[in-house]
């Protein structure tokens, strides 16, 4: 023999191993879901947090935060929208919210705080009668007989009301409907009815 035996040759070393893209795929979903999960979790610890806060606390004192309706009126008006509205409120009411949806069909609503505390709202939409009534009254509110009102937009309203005490009055104006509605009292309802107009601000104030 010339010279040693050669031997097995030596096998390189092992690589590692690479994961299928589709388990790698799979942890990333897993962490991911995972983090929205304690995100959830905290968030429901801090709405505890705070519920448990506000049920011990003797009063609750949150003040509405008061909307310039009436700027919001002038402004759809200058760009061609015909808004029927309240160009004046009782005292002690605040206007608390506004809703205008633009399109061919424009939405306009408007809703307020009473001086005893309920909510009276002026709603304008091209939809049926029943759908709003449906929607800002109740599934099951009855209808009362047509009333006639000393109103510029209307004359003639027709009456809703529900088993919880919430009512109101509709009247169609302009091919759309208008709702005056909420748990105020019906006087106070009909009040609003009765000041309604589609007069320029700038000429009711």
């Amino acid at each position: 023999m010339t010279g040693p035996e050669a031997g097995p040759a030596a096998e390189p070393p092992d690589e590692p191993a690479q994961q299928p893209a589709n388990e790698r795929a799979g942890r990333y979903t897993r962490s991911f879901a995972g983090m929205i999960g304690a995100m959830l979790i905290s968030l429901l610890v801090i709405g505890a947090f705070v519920a448990f806060r506000a049920l011990n606390r003797d009063e609750l004192d949150v003040e509405p935060q008061a909307v310039d309706y009436l700027d919001s009126v002038g402004v759809l008006q200058e760009s061609g929208v015909t808004v029927v509205y309240p160009p004046t409120l009782p005292d002690g009411w605040v206007a608390t919210s506004i809703d205008f949806q633009p399109g061919e069909r424009p939405v306009w609503g408007v809703g307020f705080l009473t001086d005893t505390d309920t909510f009276a709202g002026v709603r304008q939409e091209d939809i049926s009668l029943d759908e709003l009534v449906d929607t800002y009254v109740d599934e099951n509110a009855t209808e009362g007989e047509t009333v006639r009102i000393d109103s510029v937009v209307a004359d003639t309203w027709r009456q809703f009301e529900d088993e919880g005490g919430d009512s109101a009055f509709a009247a169609e104006v302009a091919g759309q409907w208008v709702l005056v509605y909420g748990s105020a009292d019906r006087s106070d309802l009909e009040g609003i009815v009765e000041s309604l107009t589609t007069e320029p601000v700038a000429q009711t104030n």
